[in-house]
């Protein structure tokens, strides 16, 4: 729109002076008369108002070029924040948790063969004494997995606040972002928060599931014992009667 203006001001600028010109020419004295062509001087003018406006669009070229290599460098731009190390900190923290479970741990491998050991095996090659041993394990696994259970879910509560902040920072940083890259990582670290506190939620129900399972399976487990324990009474298989004195003379 302004090299349009531009255009026609010059045009109307030509025209004015060659008016002039030629008004000029007619009130001048034959003695004073100077050759003066004034079509080849609108030329001329009219050939300059074309340089000048090739030259304007040549600038706004430029401009537009260097406002477009701005915005390529905002787009590389690297987030200044990032919040990786405290996220890979609270991974951390609940895997190191997580490794710290006493006697049935998380290992499929380990479960089996001790499932197997602890509460399965009530045969007659076990001694009473090792029935009330195995029965006193079992007891203590499960109160070290509701111990365990609460810890998971103590060191979940303690990350919700944790969890705050970062999400805080991280949508901050998102919606202040200067180019594509920046935006970008933002959204990936609030991600990632996000899969974090997922995995929080999942060990703490892992956690409680296991405590669960394992006071269920003391249950079923004691009440197999004491069948087993009621049958050798029966059959007096480890007892043997002896006379007792209730009272003294």
């Amino acid at each position: 729109m302004n090299s349009v203006r531009n255009r026609l001001r010059v045009r109307h600028l030509a025209a004015a002076s060659v008016v002039a010109v030629g008004v000029v020419l007619s009130c001048a004295p034959a003695s004073a008369f100077i050759v003066f062509d004034p079509r080849n001087y609108a030329e001329n003018v009219l050939s300059a108002a074309r340089a000048l406006e090739q030259i304007q669009n040549q600038v706004t070229s430029l401009q537009n070029e260097a406002q477009m290599l701005i915005n390529q460098a905002k787009n590389l731009t690297s987030l200044p924040a990032s919040l990786l190390g405290q996220i890979e900190g609270n991974f951390s923290q609940m895997k190191d948790l997580l490794g710290q479970a006493d006697k049935l741990a998380y290992s499929v491998q380990d479960i089996e063969s001790q499932f197997k050991s602890t509460y399965e095996n009530f045969g007659s090659d076990l001694s009473s004494r090792q029935l009330v041993d195995g029965a006193r394990d079992r007891w203590e696994t499960s109160v070290s997995a509701f111990e365990h259970a609460l810890k998971v879910g103590a060191v979940a509560v303690d990350n919700i606040e944790g969890t705050r902040e970062q999400t805080s920072t991280a949508v901050d940083a998102s919606q202040s972002a200067v180019g594509i890259l920046q935006a970008t990582q933002a959204g990936n670290q609030l991600l990632a928060v996000q899969a974090r506190q997922v995995a929080d939620l999942t060990a703490m129900m892992a956690a409680q599931g296991r405590a669960a399972a394992l006071e269920s399976a003391r249950q079923a487990a004691a009440q197999e014992q004491a069948r087993e324990q009621f049958s050798r009474f029966m059959v007096g298989k480890t007892y043997s009667p002896s006379s007792v004195r209730m009272f003294h003379d």
